[in-house]
């Protein structure tokens, strides 16, 4: 029977700084989660989402605590998914199990949960929020790093002028850009047909989260994605008026929400982006499996820390590759 056999935190240093409208980062605190079952050993990683108050600490608290809590009975990822609410710890502890199911079975998770067999995909690479000439540098070297799709993060002030940069660094870039709900208040038309013309794609959660209504008949120039806004299956009711969401496995509760979320979000004919907050490749590398059915692929989490884990994706011409650290390959 499974067991957990440590949970613990540790830090992973940025390369640079990463800068959103909500603050800038230099290190990342992960939750390492790793259970048993005799010599079997399987692994989790979360990042705590820390705009819903989450911390590593209390995360590692969350998984230790309800593992003592079953008192015997089954730790299993249908008791967790029921029992544990959605958030990072459950995704560390989650994932861990599937980790564990695969090395248990002799067969790669992907296989397991009726996924087509992982192959390299281009993800997007971010651009810190910063003055449009720094922007524009960063985006001509990630451009010559084989980056084909950049997003762009935003903070409400002068987010076309820094735009126009980006594309003068980057002008055969595909661009998606990131509000973190910045846009509140804002002209939501006028913004997007400004920033429609410069060839952007696709804008992430303009609004605050909660104030989804407000986008009720609106005709924007761009299809809002929803992120902040959709943590899981349960929120999809709110979001008629988002075409897309994003997937975050932090955010959900683990790959087994993820996969649920993807299937009912799809047949109601959203599309998809699969995302993910700073960590190593090991937290990157269950999110992977789903990215395949996604149009847009945002996993670059561990290429903005300034090392990796051992085993982890790898990056190729703009593209990640999976690697061998989680999952049964």
């Amino acid at each position: 029977m499974a067991h957990l056999v440590s949970v613990e935190v540790e830090r992973w240093p940025v390369a640079g700084s990463f800068t959103i409208s909500r603050g800038a980062k230099t290190f990342v605190d992960v939750v390492l989660c790793t259970v048993g079952e005799g010599a079997l050993r399987g692994r989790g990683e979360a990042t705590a989402i820390y705009y819903h108050g989450e911390t590593a600490e209390g995360c590692a608290q969350a998984i230790a605590a309800y593992c003592k809590g079953l008192r015997g009975r089954p730790l299993t990822r249908q008791t967790v998914h029921r029992d544990m609410p959605r958030g990072a710890a459950r995704n560390a502890l989650d994932c861990a199990l599937w980790d564990l199911e695969a090395k248990r079975e002799g067969a790669p998770v992907w296989r397991l949960a009726g996924l087509e067999e992982p192959r390299p995909l281009v993800t997007a690479f971010t651009i810190s929020v910063d003055n449009p000439a720094r922007m524009e540098e960063d985006a001509r070297k990630a451009v010559r790093r084989g980056f084909s799709l950049l997003k762009c993060k935003l903070t409400g002030e002068g987010d076309a002028d820094r735009i126009a940069a980006v594309r003068q660094g980057a002008p055969d870039a595909r661009l998606i850009v990131d509000a973190n709900e910045s846009w509140a208040g804002m002209d939501l038309i006028a913004e997007t047909e400004r920033l429609a013309a410069l060839g952007v794609e696709m804008i992430e959660q303009p609004i605050r989260h909660g104030e989804e209504g407000g986008l009720a008949g609106l005709s924007p120039a761009l299809p809002f994605c929803a992120d902040e806004s959709c943590q899981d299956s349960a929120d999809l009711p709110r979001l008629a008026d988002f075409p897309a969401i994003n997937i975050k496995l932090d955010k959900a509760g683990g790959l087994t929400e993820a996969l649920a979320l993807a299937e009912l979000a799809q047949g109601q004919g959203k599309r998809l982006m699969l995302g993910c907050m700073l960590s190593t490749s090991l937290g990157i590398a269950p999110a992977f499996l789903l990215a395949g059915q996604a149009e847009w692929v945002d996993l670059d989490g561990a290429l903005l820390l300034e090392r990796d884990r051992e085993g982890g994706l790898t990056l190729d011409r703009g593209r990640l590759v999976p690697g061998t650290l989680w999952g049964g390959g």
